[in-house]
């Protein structure tokens, strides 16, 4: 009876960290980073400043989007998973469209509110610095393991880089499905090469 009662308060206190986090990038995006108080972020998430505190011990730890690197961890799986015939580019188009697909159409708009915020407030983009690099590297790992390729970290950056400038100017103008821009971009970059 145990198991159920830790994992029930384990998934309360994710969701507590989540909601608190996606008040916090609200309020930077509305009022700027530097105007945004913890008390502001903790009545907007109906906790106490100390509740913050617990989950976040600086306002800068905040801004980090730890979940991001999951995502890497979720793009070398898929990357594992692709058919090794496949060209570096298809392997990396096909690993982004299974992550992107089997995510739920909420954490989808939660995965692009965040990617938002990173991209359009200077003190979250960063504080991502670190784990977009981790990122890049774990995917470079990946198509190296998979396609043995001597070039396989310069075509991951290339893909990277093209998913970097989409990102960007939906960053600009956030209307449209990012993940379908990636697609097409991505398709693009296959014919290109």
């Amino acid at each position: 009876m145990d198991q159920p009662a830790t994992g029930l308060r384990e998934r309360k206190k994710a969701r507590t960290k989540t909601a608190i986090q996606q008040h916090a990038l609200r309020l930077f995006k509305e009022q700027g980073y530097q105007a945004t108080t913890v008390e502001q972020i903790a009545e907007a998430a109906e906790v106490a400043p100390s509740t913050v505190f617990r989950y976040f011990p600086t306002k800068e730890d905040l801004a980090v989007l730890d979940d991001y690197y999951s995502l890497a961890d979720a793009m070398s799986s898929a990357i594992a998973a692709q058919p090794s015939g496949a060209t570096p580019v298809e392997i990396l188009r096909g690993a982004f469209h299974a992550v992107f697909a089997g995510l739920a159409p909420d954490e989808r708009a939660a995965r692009y509110e965040r990617d938002l915020a990173m991209l359009t407030i200077p003190e979250v983009w960063a504080a991502n610095l670190g784990l977009i690099a981790r990122s890049r590297r774990a995917l470079a790992d990946g198509m190296a393991a998979l396609t043995r390729r001597p070039d396989a970290k310069i075509i991951t950056d290339a893909v990277v880089g093209v998913g970097l400038g989409v990102l960007l100017d939906w960053a600009r103008d956030p209307h449209g499905d990012p993940a379908e821009a990636l697609d097409q971009a991505f398709s693009r970059l296959a014919e290109l090469l």
